[in-house]
C-alpha cells in the first residue's frame, strides 16, 4: 500500500503528536512546509508531509543505522542527518524508534545541563535502551559515563 495523501497527513499528526509529548520537545516550523522537533533549541529531526522523515544521529550512528538499513542517507545535507521514507502506515512505529534514538542520544549529550539532567529525570533509560543493537546500546553506554 502506498501512502495517500490522507494517509501522510494521519502519519504526521502521529509522529508530530507522539514527539511533540516527549519531556522538553518543543515542535516548530522548518523549511518547506516541514514541521521540525527541537530540544533546547537543539534539533531531533523534522517531518515533511507525511512521507519524508529527516534525523539528526551522531556521525557514527547514522553509519550503523544506514548499514542496518533502518534509514537512508539524506539527500542533500551531510553530518548525521538521516532520511526515512514512509510509504505505509507500519512505517510510522519505525519512525518514531529513529525519532526517539535520535532524542535519547541528544538528551544524554545535554546531561549537564539543566534542561538535560531534568529530562533525564523524566525517563527510565535503562528500559528505553533494552533490546537495543549491542552497537548501538555502547554509543549510548559511552555517552553515560
Amino acid at each position: 500500500m502506498t501512502t495517500t495523501t490522507s494517509t501522510a497527513a494521519t502519519n504526521r499528526e502521529r509522529i508530530v503528536e507522539t514527539v511533540s509529548g516527549w519531556p522538553g520537545v518543543e515542535t516548530g516550523p522548518h523549511r518547506f512546509g516541514a514541521t521540525e522537533f527541537t530540544v533546547d533549541g537543539r534539533e531531533i529531526g523534522h517531518i515533511h508531509g507525511g512521507r519524508v522523515l529527516d534525523i539528526n544521529f551522531p556521525k557514527r550512528m547514522k553509519e550503523r543505522l544506514i548499514a542496518d538499513e533502518e534509514t537512508g542517507e539524506h539527500r542533500f545535507a551531510g553530518g548525521g542527518w538521516t532520511t526515512y521514507r514512509i510509504t505505509t502506515a507500519g512505517d510510522v512505529d519505525h519512525a518514531l524508534r529513529l525519532c526517539r534514538l535520535s532524542y535519547l542520544y541528544l538528551v544524554l549529550t545535554m546531561r549537564h545541563r539543566p534542561t538535560g539532567s531534568a529530562i533525564l529525570a523524566e525517563l527510565d533509560l535503562d528500559t528505553e535502551l533494552d533490546g537495543l543493537d549491542p552497537d548501538l546500546r555502547a554509543m549510548f553506554d559511552r555517552m553515560r559515563r
